[in-house]
C-alpha cells in the first residue's frame, strides 16, 4: 500500500506525538532515496520541486521549497511566487520575511514555514553564524518570535542551532506551530539535516549538529581517480590505434563497398 503524504493538518495533529524526519535535498536521486527510506518532510530548491519527474519519484514527501525575503521581493511578489510553487508540486513555502508577510501569505491559505535561531538571511542581526538563545533574554525573544509566527498563521518554524532546553520549552508552549530542529534537540517536532552532511559529501567544515552516516567524499575521490584513469586509457588506445577496433564499427558488404567506390570521382 502506497504511503500517504502528510498534510498541513497531519503535521499539526502530530505535534508532540512523534518526531518527524526531515532532509534538505538537491537532486532527483536524493528525492528517490528519501522516498524509499520513509522520510517525512524535505526542503528543496524550486528547480527540483518543479522538475517534471519530481512527484514521480517522490509522491509521498511533504515538500517545502523556499525563497528568502532578499530574493522574493514584496509580500505580493511572495504570494505570486508561492502560488506558483504550490501549483507545481510544493506543499509549503519557506519565508524569512517579516510577520506582516507571513500573515499576508497565511491569510491566503499558503502553508508558511518560518525560521528562528541562526537564520542565514538575517545573521547580521544575531551576531553572525553562531548559536542563538544562550541567554535568558535571547531565549525569551525567540519564544515571543515563535508565538508571533503561530499567531500569524505559520504552520512551522525551523529552529537552527539553539540550546535544546530552550527549543523544548518553546515547543511545549506552542499549540499548533511545529518546530523543526536543526541542531536544537529532540524536544522539537522534527529532526532536520542536510543530505550532503548525512552522506559526507564535502570535505570542508562539518556543522556540529550534523551526523555523518556515509563517506561519499571518499567514494567521489575514488570515482574521480577512476574517471581520470579511464580517460587516459582512451587517449592511449587512440594514439596506438587500439581504438576503434572492429567490434565497435559497422560492417559493410564487400560488394556494396566496391559499388560505392566505383561511383566516386577519381582522386586527384
Amino acid at each position: 500500500m502506497a504511503r500517504k503524504r502528510l498534510t498541513v493538518a497531519d503535521i499539526a495533529a502530530l505535534k508532540g506525538k512523534r518526531q518527524l524526519t526531515m532532509l534538505r535535498i538537491f537532486s532527483l536521486d536524493e528525492a528517490a532515496a528519501a522516498e524509499a527510506a520513509g522520510i517525512d518532510v524535505v526542503s528543496l530548491p524550486p528547480e527540483l520541486v518543479t522538475h517534471p519527474r519530481y512527484r514521480e519519484v517522490a509522491p509521498s514527501l511533504f515538500s517545502m521549497t523556499g525563497a528568502t525575503h532578499l530574493e522574493a521581493g514584496t509580500k505580493e511578489d511572495y504570494l505570486r511566487w508561492s502560488g506558483d510553487m504550490l501549483n507545481r508540486g510544493a506543499d509549503a513555502v519557506y519565508c524569512s520575511g517579516s510577520m506582516t508577510t507571513v500573515e499576508f501569505l497565511a491569510r491566503e491559505w499558503i502553508p508558511v514555514v518560518g525560521h528562528v535561531g541562526l537564520v542565514p538571511a538575517r545573521v547580521g542581526w544575531t551576531g553572525g553564524y553562531k548559536a542563538v538563545g544562550k541567554t535568558a533574554e535571547t531565549a525569551l525573544a525567540m519564544y515571543h518570535e515563535c508565538l508571533a509566527y503561530e499567531r500569524a498563521g505559520a504552520i512551522a518554524v525551523e529552529v537552527e542551532v539553539v540550546p535544546p532546553q530552550v527549543a523544548a520549552e518553546i515547543s511545549r508552549r506552542m499549540k499548533r506551530l511545529s518546530l523543526w530542529s536543526m541542531g536544537a534537540g529532540a524536544g522539537c517536532d522534527a529532526q532536520y539535516l542536510f543530505a550532503m552532511d548525512i552522506l559526507g559529501e564535502h570535505k570542508d567544515h562539518m556543522p556540529r549538529h550534523s551526523k555523518v552516516y556515509r563517506n561519499f567524499a571518499a567514494d567521489y575521490d575514488r570515482l574521480q581517480a577512476e574517471r581520470t584513469a579511464a580517460f587516459r586509457e582512451f587517449v592511449a588506445d587512440v594514439q596506438t590505434g587500439a581504438f576503434p577496433s572492429d567490434q565497435y564499427l559497422v560492417k559493410m558488404e564487400e560488394a556494396e563497398l566496391a559499388a560505392f567506390r566505383a561511383r566516386l570521382p577519381v582522386e586527384e
